[in-house]
């Protein structure tokens, strides 16, 4: 093993953390090459830098014309250079600062400086890198992005143990994800979990009290003696539309909660902030105890992920994106955005219920973010999705089979009636076909 490596080991010895590193985990540091000499080279060379592998012009990155005049916002060095492996630190700063003002529960609270990754589904699979091996066990609910299955099951060859989302009674399943998170500890003293509010394709977030419920059911996991990884993917951030719900990440309740718990944050501007091409994302951790040495060399294992990848986040994006945090009106546009989809949840929600449904479409329970989501129960979703692109020319997504995900967050509010006159129709004719 590499002798960084070991050292950082060493450093996040005796915790919760040096617990659940996969081998890979293990192994990966970030090499004092030609990243930390020419990081040394930016602040000391005072005469020539001749380090890092750019073509430079009076001092500052060359830029072609026809680049500058599409970015004229920027500078060359915004614009075209590297940034660095772990993002560009004012913006990781700003984001911490974010994430405080936008849950209150962190408050008092230690936790690390968010790294920049490629998007969401870099930061879900550098998490992977980092904590799973094959034979791990990560528990999510039934309903879950797919994505998560081919980055826990064919990347990392772990197991994927699902529980049924909701209860019969139509709240987020608590005693399941427990008890699949018991199961998966017996195994190996360790599980994994992913928690994602508002959930895709559901588009359910947890009340108040079910977070609660969520968060003492870990703590209770945790004082059993199992290790967990936590990882809270907030891809849909602040897109709750009802009151009573939980309106912050589940992360800052885990922050400080158990020493045997490893919360991870995964979030970014892609949706929250409608920036869904610029491939930024951020990666927190937090554990109780953990403090800022650990914390540190925690980083520096996924900054070893990063460079041995992608090398380093797109930096124009980084750029434009703290630019916008700090511009005025940031605020009360992302307010006028948010308000236009919560019309449109509204549309939808007010007409599933003043409509009767066919015996073929069960509304499953939402109230937030971009999608809810049918259980189509007598027939086939897969045949109502190609019914409804080839016939009327709309477009959906079918899962396993048998429940059919519809995005509101793309359909205009004025048109949300005919897009669901058209679905229960389209069911309809399925059922009285025999299909």
């Amino acid at each position: 093993m590499n002798a960084l490596a070991d050292e950082l080991n060493k450093t996040l010895g005796g915790t919760v953390v040096e617990r659940l590193l996969s081998d890979m985990g293990r192994r990966m540091y970030f090499p004092k090459g030609i990243i930390t000499q020419s990081a040394e080279a930016s602040a000391r060379a005072s005469r020539y830098n001749a380090t890092v592998g750019m073509s430079t012009e009076g001092g500052v990155p060359m830029i072609l014309d026809a680049v500058r005049d599409s970015l004229p916002g920027l500078s060359p060095t915004e614009a075209v250079a590297y940034a660095p492996t772990g993002g560009v630190l004012a913006l990781r700063k700003r984001w911490k600062q974010e994430m405080a003002r936008k849950n209150p529960s962190l408050a008092g609270k230690d936790y690390s400086l968010p790294v920049v990754v490629p998007g969401l589904t870099a930061a879900i699979s550098y998490i992977a890198d980092l904590f799973l091996e094959p034979g791990d066990t990560v528990v999510v609910p039934d309903l879950h992005w797919p994505n998560y299955r081919l980055i826990v099951e064919e990347r990392k060859m772990a197991a994927g143990l699902v529980y049924p989302i909701f209860t019969a009674a139509g709240g987020f399943n608590v005693p399941e994800l427990e008890a699949k998170l018991r199961e998966a500890g017996s195994r190996r003293g360790k599980a994994a979990c992913i928690l994602n509010f508002p959930n895709n394709p559901t588009g359910y977030s947890p009340t108040l009290a079910e977070a609660e419920a969520i968060v003492a059911a870990l703590k209770r996991v945790a004082d059993e003696g199992t290790d967990l990884l936590v990882v809270c993917d907030d891809a849909y951030f602040g897109l709750q539309y009802e009151e009573g719900l939980l309106h912050e990440s589940l992360f800052g309740r885990l922050a400080a909660l158990h020493p045997n718990i490893l919360a991870v944050k995964a979030d970014g501007p892609t949706k929250e902030d409608y920036v869904w091409g610029f491939r930024t994302g951020f990666v927190t951790f937090a554990a109780k105890g953990l403090g800022e040495e650990r914390y540190d060399a925690l980083a520096k294992k996924l900054f070893g992920v990063v460079r041995s990848s992608v090398s380093s986040s797109s930096a124009p994006a980084q750029y434009i994106f703290l630019k916008a945090l700090d511009s005025p009106g940031y605020e009360e546009q992302k307010a006028r955005f948010r308000a236009i989809l919560a019309e449109r949840y509204r549309q939808a929600r007010d007409f599933l219920a003043r409509t009767k449904l066919p015996a073929c479409l069960k509304p499953l329970p939402f109230n937030s973010g971009y999608f809810m989501s049918f259980e189509c129960p007598g027939i086939s979703a897969e045949a109502l999705r190609l019914k409804l692109l080839d016939e009327k020319g709309i477009g959906v997504i079918s899962m396993q089979d048998r429940y059919l995900r519809v995005a509101f967050s793309s359909v205009e509010a004025d048109q949300i009636a005919d897009l669901y006159t058209e679905i229960l129709r389209a069911a309809q004719s399925l059922v009285d076909a025999g299909r």
